[in-house]
This record gives C-alpha cells, sequence and structure tokens, in this order.
C-alpha cells in the first residue's frame, strides 16, 4: 500500500456529506471499536496477556484474527495433501488450533468478541498448480471450503462472524493477480479466483455455523495499472471485474466471465487505510479508495449489487472497516506521517464511522509497532508496519489518549454551529459528560454543558461555537468500591483558533 504523494488532492466532499451536524438521528448506534495486532496476539504469547488486558480497559468490542489456512494444516511445504488428513473435519489430528485456540479464548476472556478472517495462504498443495511452489498460487476453492469448514465448526460456539481472505487484490496473499500474455497487456485473475472462494467458503461456514455473520471484500485500498502478474489491482476496478461488469458497468459474459454467477455475503469488509490522505482528503484517482473516498466505494458496490452482480441483503451492503490505521514517523521516515496526523486521523475516522449507518465498525491496525527494519533505500527502506498507538517498547504515542476518549467538532468553513461529538472509553453503561470551554484571556475551562453518552459511550450535541475559543469535556469512572473516589478524566483539546482541519476538528492531547 506504499503510494506516492498526488500533487493535487480533491476535497472530499462526498464524505463530508455522511456527517453533517443535522445528521444526528441518523448515526449508527452502537458503532464498533475494533483492534488487530497479530503480531502481538499470535506470535507473544507472554506479552499477549497484558495486550488483551490493555485492549478491553481502552474500550476495544471487537478484535480481529486470521485463521491462516497454512498455519494450522498439515504438510505445508508438501506438493500432496498429506495421507488420511481430512480438511473438513476439525478434529482432524493433523491440524494445528492451539494458538488460535488460546488468542481466541484469551479475547473472549477479557469481554470483548472475536472476527476470524479465513484466509490464505494456504498449504502448497491447497494451490491447483503446486509446481510453481507458490502456495498463494490459484488456491483451490473445494479446499478452501473445507477450510473454512472445519475453522466455523470449531469456532462456532465462540464466534460470530467470518470475513473471507485478507486483501485478494495483493499478490502476496492471492496469486496471480492478473494474466499478461504480452509485455505490459494484461489482464485481471484474482478477482475472478476471489470470486470463486466466496462462492465455496460462504455456504460452507453458514452450514457449520447457522446464522453467522459472512463478509467478502476484505480488500487494500490501493493498486496501480497492471505491468505484471504481480501488480496489485486497485479496488474498483477489481470489483467491476469481480462482478463481471465492464468499465462502464456493462455485463462481460466472455472469457472467466463466462457463464458468471454472482458471489454474496452479509456485509462488505474493508481496509480504507489513508497512507497520507486523511478522512476529508479523495484520492483523485477514482480507481482508488481510501478512508476518504468511502462515498466512492459504497457507489460502486451499489451499482454491482442493484444489478444483481454481487449479492447483498436488500442489494445494500453495509460497510465493516475491518482493517484501519496510519504508519507514523518517527519510526518510520519514509512514508510515516506525524504523530499529531496520525491523532487527528484516527478522530476523524471515529467520527466517519458514527455517524455513517453504513460503517458498522472501524478496526484500528496496530497496538503496537513492529520492529523497524531498515534495508536501504527506496520504498522498501523502514520495511515492517509502524501504524501502533504504542511504540514497538511499548512507550505509548500521542493517539492513544485520544483513541481512549475521542473528541471532534464538526463545524463546517464559515459556520458557527456545528456538532460536538466524543466517546468515553470503555463505553459500560451510560455515563455524565461535562462539555469546557476557554476563551483566550480566560484562566481556566468553564462548564458549557451537561451531557449523557448513549449504552456505548458515545455523545453528541448541536451547538453554537465561538471560533476562538478551545473545547474538551471531562468524565468521571465510576467507583469501584464503597470507599473508593472516582476519578475525573479530561478529553484532549480542540483549538478552535487554530486546528487546520477543514471541517472535522479534532482534539489533540
Amino acid at each position: 500500500m506504499r503510494r506516492g504523494r498526488a500533487g493535487a488532492v480533491a476535497l472530499a466532499v462526498a464524505v463530508l456529506s455522511l456527517a453533517g451536524p443535522t445528521a444526528s438521528a441518523l448515526a449508527a448506534p452502537g458503532s464498533e471499536v475494533g483492534m488487530e495486532d497479530e503480531r502481538l496476539l499470535l506470535s507473544e504469547p507472554v506479552q499477549a496477556p497484558q495486550v488483551v488486558s490493555e485492549w478491553a480497559d481502552a474500550g476495544v468490542d471487537v478484535v480481529r484474527i486470521h485463521a491462516r489456512w497454512g498455519s494450522v494444516s498439515p504438510g505445508a511445504a508438501r506438493m500432496h495433501k498429506p495421507a488420511h488428513f481430512h480438511p473438513g473435519n476439525p478434529r482432524d489430528p493433523g491440524y494445528d488450533w492451539q494458538t488460535l485456540d488460546d488468542a481466541v479464548d484469551l479475547v473472549r476472556a477479557k469481554g470483548m468478541r472475536v472476527m476470524l478472517t479465513v484466509t490464505g495462504p494456504g498449504p502448497l498443495w491447497s494451490s491447483r498448480k503446486p509446481g510453481l511452489h507458490d502456495p498463494r498460487y490459484m488456491p483451490d476453492p473445494a479446499l478452501f471450503a473445507r477450510f473454512a469448514h472445519a475453522v466455523a465448526s470449531r469456532y462456532g460456539d465462540r464466534v460470530d462472524r467470518y470475513l473471507i481472505w485478507n486483501e485478494p487484490n495483493i499478490a502476496g496473499w492471492l496469486a496471480p493477480q492478473s494474466r499478461c500474455p504480452r509485455r505490459r497487456v494484461c489482464f485481471p485473475v484474482s478477482p475472478h479466483l476471489y470470486r470463486g472462494l466466496v462462492r465455496a467458503a460462504r455456504p460452507a461456514i453458514e452450514a457449520a455455523d447457522p446464522g453467522a455473520q459472512v463478509l467478502l471484500g476484505e480488500l487494500a485500498p490501493l493498486g496501480n495499472r497492471a505491468i505484471s502478474t504481480r501488480t496489485p489491482i486497485a479496488p474498483v476496478p477489481f470489483l467491476r471485474a469481480f462482478g463481471c461488469v465492464d468499465a462502464a458497468y456493462h455485463p462481460i459474459r466472455t472469457g472467466a466471465c463466462a457463464g458468471f454467477k454472482p458471489a454474496s455475503a452479509d456485509a462488505f469488509g474493508y481496509h480504507p487505510h489513508g497512507v497520507d490522505h486523511g478522512p476529508e482528503v479523495a484520492n483523485p484517482d477514482r480507481d482508488q479508495a481510501q478512508i476518504g473516498d468511502l462515498p466512492r466505494l459504497l457507489g460502486v458496490l451499489d451499482r454491482l449489487t442493484r444489478a444483481g452482480r454481487i449479492g447483498a441483503p436488500g442489494r445494500r451492503f453495509d460497510l465493516y472497516l475491518t482493517e484501519f490505521g496510519y504508519q507514523t514517523s518517527p519510526p518510520d521516515h519514509r512514508i510515516g506521517i506525524k504523530l499529531g496526523q496520525q491523532a487527528r486521523y484516527l478522530q476523524q475516522a471515529a467520527y466517519l464511522s458514527w455517524s455513517s449507518p453504513r460503517i458498522r465498525n472501524l478496526t484500528q491496525y496496530q497496538w503496537r509497532d513492529e520492529p523497524v527494519a531498515y534495508r536501504g533505500k527506496g520504498d522498501p527502506s523502514y520495511a515492517g508496519w509502524q501504524s501502533g498507538l504504542r511504540y514497538v517498547n511499548g512507550r505509548p504515542k500521542p493517539a492513544l489518549a485520544t483513541f481512549e476518549a475521542p473528541f471532534v467538532i464538526d463545524l463546517a468553513p464559515g459556520k458557527t454551529r456545528g456538532r460536538a461529538w466524543g466517546q468515553v472509553r470503555p463505553g459500560a453503561g451510560r455515563r455524565d459528560v461535562t462539555l469546557l470551554r476557554i476563551r483566550p484571556g480566560e484562566r481556566g475551562f468553564t462548564p458549557i454543558a451537561e451531557l449523557r453518552t448513549d449504552a456505548d459511550g458515545y455523545w453528541s450535541r448541536d451547538m453554537s461555537f465561538e471560533r476562538s475559543a478551545t473545547y474538551r469535556f471531562a468524565y468521571f469512572d465510576a467507583a469501584t468500591g464503597a470507599y473508593t473516589e472516582p476519578m475525573r478524566h479530561l478529553s484532549g483539546v480542540v483549538d478552535l483558533g487554530s486546528d487546520r482541519s477543514r471541517r472535522w476538528h479534532a482534539s489533540q492531547p
């Protein structure tokens, strides 16, 4: 998802329309706060219990975990399936579920829900061309369906949401992305591979776990014009190929689309990483779909579902933003953004998620940075992923404080009336909130409104604002015992006089 900066960036007018001060009645109640950190949860067993406790304390509702095919299956490097192994049977002794079991149970023990991404790469023997020695290459849909059935059978009593495959528009997860019969002349392949995987896996999951929610999509937000079989496909052309339509949305009935049958799901999962684009800014390349381009993404999905090219409930998908974050500098001085920008962008995205009735989840990726592995000049430098709310050593970034108590003032340019919005995390029941203001020359903050959150900790107030003033909110922890005094907490501050946001003015710690 590394991509150069655009010279001219268009303003996301359509995104802003998702969340105006007059739209509070449309806000989605109970918008989920998600978390994902595979490295800590699956690869750091000593640290995992403490980390999961921190997630619960920070108000996380649901944790995303990969159920990775090749990691739990036997004979991962073999060209042929091990004899006597039954991939559809979760009790087959060939499976090794222990790490995944421990992660699921640890999260649930702290009161959070789990959503499982059922994904490859699989074992080498799951490829339809194992002789290429690439387990990502053309995975067999029938074998994947058996694996998906095994996952849902094993975890059906602990999980009620499954996501089918991770980022199928990237060659690191699914190959080939394209077929290129001549130099720089390429045709998409991965959308058709993915359609087959979804069509096979969804009924297998539902047979094993009736009533479970199944999501397709899980796309990365950026791609490029194909010049090789490994070039990532941008999400908009990927979706058109997935639905077998051309650029004008006319059906295609030849080639991989001959005998087309649509895939379907209960909702659409997506990874709208902004990279260096904030939630108020659209990518001018209309093939891409980042956090500022969600109206574009929904428009594509709505055209495809209305035409019956993808199956959705009522021909209308809800969005689950199941992986989202911003890498920071420090530590990544190549493509990371400033620490203050990370804090601002994450709050703006949280407000967007709450404000739109079609966005049901926003999952932060990651909790802690991965170690920086410097590899030289250019894009490969600073390898790893550094979008955590904490540095790799556990030290908090400024965004951690605003993640636990986000605060946004939605105030359009030139206006004095808008909306104050925030959340108290964890959102365990209704809480009292005091909105505070300080004017230039005043010595302290003054209470201006008493509010009460909903059961998920969210609150909002439509009101008038002073452009020269600074705002924050205060709340108390509930007392934990008969002799325990509740602790007062303060949010970050929104200084309307100096904040550079166009409309969604987010707090700084």
